[in-house]
């Protein structure tokens, strides 16, 4: 297993890498909309699920993956009446791959984030 840790993406804030590399395969953690000093990007949804994907990026390439290496995704929502906002952007960033998704929309998310998301990869 290979911890993967990027400057270009937020740091973890918890006992938890930006991914680990097992094989050919990588495990993202969930991304919230933090910028990669670690501040908090407090956006619309739209905004931060861009933010999100753009830090899921910057930990792909450092693996040397990419978003046509995704296979899943899961997406945690804050509200589920953002999920047609969330998936316009979401379809941005993924053009010709369409992973395997799952949306959940849940109680609360660190630092009251609108959206989390987190991605495996294949080579």
């Amino acid at each position: 297993m290979t911890t993967i840790s990027t400057p270009s993406a937020p740091q973890a804030i918890g006992p938890y890498s930006q991914a680990v590399k097992v094989g050919n395969m990588l495990f993202s953690s969930g991304q919230i909309a933090l910028r990669p000093d670690g501040s908090f990007f407090d956006g619309n949804i739209k905004e931060q699920t861009t933010q999100v994907l753009t830090n899921l990026e910057a930990v792909l390439t450092s693996a040397g993956y990419n978003f046509s290496n995704v296979v899943k995704t899961t997406v945690f929502l804050l509200n589920m009446d953002d999920f047609s906002a969330m998936n316009e952007i979401y379809a941005e960033f993924f053009v010709d791959n369409k992973p395997a998704r799952s949306t959940v929309a849940v109680k609360t998310l660190p630092r009251n984030a609108l959206v989390e998301i987190e991605c495996i990869a294949v080579l």
